[in-house]
């Protein structure tokens, strides 16, 4: 050993140059060691840091009877705060909303998401702008342009070739409303009603038929409408139903733009839990328009999530929360079985909820729609109805038969893609845009 450190002594005594060639290495090391261990260290921080995302994390349903009534109780983070501190040795500062909600025994979770600080984005400024009544109405006659031309536009052509009112015009006029999609029991209660009104003198007069049906359409949806909701609940629950593919999506989307810009804080909730897709899409909608979210896992029981949506919003003091469900359940449960369970266990967490329990249903369907809405009212208590895509049918007549066979309100309805094109529904306004012709206005 002593020969090895002699001859090295030797080698760098003659050739010194192989000195400075090795501290040179040394401090290159030294360089890189020092910048790795900032960057790394700067990395470990944004990780710890990304892992405090607002999360609410809760408790499946099966678990549920095990947990005492005040289970869930709004935690603050100071925790996770110390152990964050410990690892990157700084502070890390959370604002209010990000509270973190647990429960024992957890075997499933759910997470909220807050939306982006912008709001609505810039492709959706031009809902933003406020229209005139005017404007307003001109937008919902465009909107059932292709109904007025299918029923309106088909009955002028029977009535004006006719001089005077005999069977043959009445076949014409049930073929007509039946095409229409008012369906068959309903054509015949319009005729009734109109043939009772007309006094002999005015059955030469077929073009007063039409006057006679405008007023026999109005007073059937006048009977059963209803108002908007009063949201004297907080939060008030709005359980969303309706068969996959008719919009559903879509409405909840534009139903919490409707009340964001009423300035009320919305959570929307997906407890459509086996459709991945179905639950993207809905929270793209909740971030666009500037609402909280709430998503359980891919498969969970869908009435756990809404069981979770309930106690969150009530932490939060959400105004208003919004439930999405199933259209078809992947499950052997019964789609129906599903939707009153979940009915239930809101019940349960909140006294009196569901407020509203409002069916979507597709206009372009025509009397399918109208079955559908049965199966589902002998399932839950709808409320409302929410008839979408009256902008791309001629079909549009249906809305008077689900009114009239089923006795249940359309509260709203669907007349274009814009944000703002989910209309609260009024029997008046409709049936002026519906009969109205040429250039006239709303008076």
């Amino acid at each position: 050993m002593e020969e090895v450190v002699s001859l090295l002594k030797d080698v760098l005594s003659t050739h010194t140059e192989l000195l400075v060639i090795g501290g040179g290495v040394v401090v290159l090391l030294t360089g890189i060691l020092v910048f790795l261990r900032i960057n790394i260290g700067k990395d470990m921080r944004e990780v710890v840091k990304s892992s405090h995302a607002p999360v609410f994390e809760s408790v499946s349903l099966e678990s549920r009877d095990k947990l005492d009534d005040e289970i869930i109780a709004e935690e603050t983070i100071e925790a996770e705060d110390v152990i964050s501190n410990e690892l990157i040795g700084e502070d890390i500062e959370f604002e209010e909303s990000q509270e973190i909600i647990e429960e024992r025994e957890m075997s499933g979770e759910s997470y909220i998401t807050r939306p982006d600080e912008s709001g609505v984005d810039e492709n959706d400024k031009e809902d933003e702008t406020e229209e005139t009544e005017e404007g307003l109405f001109s937008r919902l006659r465009a909107g059932l342009s292709r109904t007025q031309a299918g029923l309106l536009g088909k009955l002028d052509e029977v009535l004006r070739i006719r001089r005077e009112i005999d069977d043959n015009l009445w076949d014409d006029f049930e073929e007509t409303l039946v095409t229409a999609d008012l369906g068959v029991g309903t054509t015949m209660k319009l005729r009734q009603e109109i043939e009772n009104k007309l006094t002999k003198k005015a059955l030469r007069d077929p073009m007063l038929i039409k006057g006679a049906l405008r007023e026999e359409i109005l007073r059937v949806l006048k009977d059963v409408e209803a108002n908007p909701p009063a949201l004297n609940v907080k939060p008030f629950v709005i359980m969303v139903a309706g068969v996959n593919g008719v919009g559903k999506t879509t409405s909840i989307g534009k139903l919490a733009y409707k009340f964001r810009k009423d300035q009320k804080n919305v959570m929307v909730a997906a407890a459509d839990t086996f459709r991945a897709a179905a639950v993207e899409q809905l929270e793209i909608w909740a971030n666009r328009v500037g609402s909280d979210f709430l998503k359980g896992q891919s498969g969970v029981d869908p009435s756990a999530v809404a069981f979770d949506a309930v106690r969150a919003a009530k932490a939060r003091g959400s105004d208003i929360l919004i439930i999405d469900t199933a259209g078809r359940l992947h499950t052997k449960t019964n789609l129906m079985d599903e939707l009153k369970k979940i009915k239930r266990v809101i019940g349960r967490e909140l006294e009196g909820a569901p407020h509203e329990t409002l069916l979507v249903l597709d206009a372009t369907t025509g009397q399918n729609a109208i079955q559908q809405a049965k199966m589902f009212k002998e399932a839950v208590e709808v409320t409302g109805i929410v008839l979408t895509k009256l902008d791309g049918t001629a079909k549009g007549g249906v809305i008077v038969a689900i009114v009239d066979e089923l006795k249940i309100p359309v509260k709203f309805i669907g007349i274009g893609e814009r944000l703002g094109d989910l209309r609260e529904f009024k029997a008046e306004e409709f049936v002026e845009a519906l009969f109205l012709t040429g250039k006239e206005t709303l008076h």
